[in-house]
């Protein structure tokens, strides 16, 4: 099997420390990088060492990514207090105060050993009402909000040496269901999006590291492939029409009901990569990972060459972490609770109004 095929995952991890059964695939893949979850992370100091021992899996430098959104999605939130959602800190209606949560964010998750986060989130919210899984988790349904404090927040994370990735491209708020649950399916046309939904990306495209193609399905757009497995949306639209053919591109998880129930393993991989993402992100059944990567290593050399520039593009851009010090993690502690003190929380729904949870929040 190529190594370059296994290089072109991202994969999680079964628990707070690697399995044998693990760190032998690891060894043997070289993925790209690695995505932690709050079941991966027990303590501080724990955490630091579990991504200490994949930066020594690797032989190059692995991407070390998570979910760090604020609010609901918030992985870190048994080890350090939680910096408010994106709903919350764009209702205070104060740039500076979202440029804050980026760079505590960052300094926290620098200390940590993550590299990457896979946000900001620059979906419009259409839907507030609905469960989709983004309820708290966008900026607003304006563009220009969006533009402004994802924008600041980003560009916060970056200077504490965090790589970012926008996501759920090209318009995941459209969606009326949860990905993890079915594949969402909307109507929107490529000039509906071109009007609306794209504007946060082409504006902050200079600032942006990554971008994530989110599964949902646009059958005006590509009848056959959900927007994750799209060569329409992905090489013809997002890289070819919009210009981010030099951005490295992710797919959100492939263990989603709405690509699983659709998809096996291995072919949804080899879609991914062909489509003209640069990774395909397996967090859940790490054990299909090889399957995955013999099927990626079935793709045309060319291609693969090209996703494997843009990962190393990427890679050699990353930032090494900051010196274990306890006294710093608590000196950030108390700094993250001091300012989420001083953001109003999100107005809760009315009684008989709440929504289901997403699973997102519980990963």
């Amino acid at each position: 099997m190529s190594t370059a095929a296994g290089s072109l995952l991202v994969l999680g991890l079964e628990g707070p420390r690697l399995s044998a059964a693990e760190e032998a695939l690891f060894r043997r893949l070289q993925p790209a990088g690695y995505i932690l979850f709050s079941r991966n992370l027990v303590t501080p100091e724990q955490t630091r060492d579990l991504t200490d021992t994949l930066r020594n899996l690797s032989k190059s430098q692995p991407i070390i990514a998570i979910d760090q959104e604020g609010g609901r999605v918030t992985r870190t939130k048994d080890l350090a207090p939680e910096v408010p959602s994106a709903a919350a800190l764009a209702d205070c209606a104060k740039p500076a105060l979202t440029a804050t949560a980026g760079r505590l964010t960052g300094e926290l998750l620098r200390l940590l050993g993550v590299n990457m986060n896979l946000a900001p989130v620059l979906d419009l919210d259409h839907h507030p009402g609905v469960q989709n899984a983004l309820r708290g988790r966008c900026w607003g349904s304006d563009p220009q909000r969006v533009i402004d404090h994802a924008g600041q927040w980003n560009r916060s994370l970056r200077q504490r040496g965090i790589a970012t990735c926008a996501k759920h491209f090209p318009a995941g708020g459209r969606a009326v269901a949860d990905p993890h649950h079915e594949l969402p399916t909307a109507a929107a046309t490529l000039d509906e999006l071109m009007r609306e939904d794209v504007l946060p990306y082409t504006a902050l495209m200079p600032e942006l590291d990554a971008i994530m193609l989110g599964h949902i399905e646009f059958p005006n757009i590509d009848g056959d492939f959900p927007a994750s497995l799209s060569p329409r949306l992905i090489r013809c639209f997002l890289r070819d029409q919009l210009g981010f053919d030099r951005h490295l591109v992710v797919t959100d998880d492939l263990d989603m009901a709405a690509i699983t129930r659709r998809y096996g393993r291995g072919q949804d991989a080899r879609l991914a990569i062909a489509a003209g993402n640069d990774l395909a992100l397996i967090c859940h059944r790490i054990d299909t990972a090889a399957t995955a990567a013999a099927a990626i290593a079935e793709l045309p050399g060319p291609l693969l060459a090209d996703a494997w520039e843009r990962v190393e593009r990427l890679r050699d851009k990353l930032h090494r972490p900051l010196p274990w010090s306890p006294s710093q993690w608590q000196a950030t502690c108390a700094a993250l609770a001091t300012f989420a003190a001083t953001v109003p929380a999100e107005p809760k729904p009315a009684a008989g109004h709440e929504l289901p949870l997403s699973p997102v929040a519980d990963y």
